[in-house]
């Protein structure tokens, strides 16, 4: 397994002919202008890195397959390729079906290194994206009094479906907004309606809509669908659609991110939401500041009842 992902090249500034090439692997849809958002952002990341090769294909329904975006990358002289999952949460497609299609490609490619690395995961300029659509269709003034659902694909995996828990609640942490409450439009409870009546039954009069999608599709479609059904239902509540993520800037930087982060092997442990890390809204002041020991109270040496600070 070690040289299907050994392709380190920590002496290798980012751009360098000799770098990996980077290798997006998207999921497919069914619905042809989700494809064509995927192919918009690839393009946006080849802007970013032009003088790195960078091919973008899909696991099913879209077109190109990915056997098609190595025997390309190949054909321009990679021998190195890092692939980057074009997921916004590790469940079965980032964990399971992506490594074993590279499995694949390493059988049909043996003089060729892989490398893999994570999903988009939560992460702040996610938060502030989605911020910025939510904010699109709430006004200021009226953020303190509009609930916010926030929608996912759903999972039959409980890691990636704790993580859109994780994102709502972060999403919650230092903004305006009273309620912001998790709902998916597949495989697990609760559904785009019952998110909806839970924010009614708590009083909500406005609710935002947000689809924790990267792109359009059948679902995202659908999601859309049930939001608008549900307020024509519901008179007393009035409820606005703010969309999805699409094909942004700040998504490219992204999985050029998570690419370099494959290529120098520095997986971190969850850091990407740290407080102390990062400015989260309202919590600014904790960043970079001084870390200070807990004194367990049977650890020699210190006595509970006169600790000086």
């Amino acid at each position: 397994m070690r040289n299907l992902i050994d392709i380190s090249s920590k002496n290798r500034r980012s751009g360098n002919s000799t770098d990996p090439a980077l290798l997006v692997v998207g999921h497919g849809s069914r619905d042809a202008r989700g494809a064509r958002e995927f192919h918009e952002l690839v393009a946006l990341m080849r802007e970013r890195s032009p003088r790195l090769p960078i091919e973008g294909g899909f696991i099913e329904l879209s077109r190109p397959p990915i056997s098609e975006c190595v025997s390309s990358l190949v054909a321009g002289g990679s021998r190195r390729i890092a692939a980057v999952p074009l997921m916004l949460l590790a469940a079965g497609h980032a964990k399971d079906d992506i490594p074993a299609t590279l499995v694949r490609e390493k059988m049909s490619h043996p003089e060729v290194t892989f490398g893999y690395g994570r999903a988009l995961g939560i992460r702040p300029e996610l938060l502030s994206l989605m911020d910025e659509r939510i904010s699109t269709v709430v006004a200021e003034n009226e953020k303190e009094e509009t609930a916010v659902l926030v929608v996912g694909r759903g999972s039959s995996d409980p890691d990636a479906n704790s993580d859109l828990a994780k994102v709502s609640r972060l999403y919650y942490e230092g903004r305006p907004y009273p309620m912001v409450e998790t709902a998916y439009i597949s495989m697990t409870p609760p559904d785009v309606f019952e998110g909806l009546e839970r924010l009614k039954r708590l009083g909500a009069k406005k609710v935002a809509v947000f689809s924790y999608f990267l792109f359009t599709g059948v679902l995202e479609e659908r999601i859309r669908e049930q939001s608008e059904e549900f307020a024509a239902r519901s008179p007393e509540i009035s409820v606005s659609y703010a969309g999805y993520f699409g094909p942004h800037e700040k998504v490219a930087d992204l999985v050029l991110d998570r690419y370099r982060e494959a290529v120098e092997g520095d997986i971190r442990m969850n850091c990407d939401v740290c407080v102390h890390r990062v400015a989260l809204p309202g919590f600014e002041e904790k960043v970079g500041a001084t870390a200070t020991p807990h004194y367990h109270p049977d650890e020699p040496g210190h006595s509970h009842g006169h600790h000086h600070h």
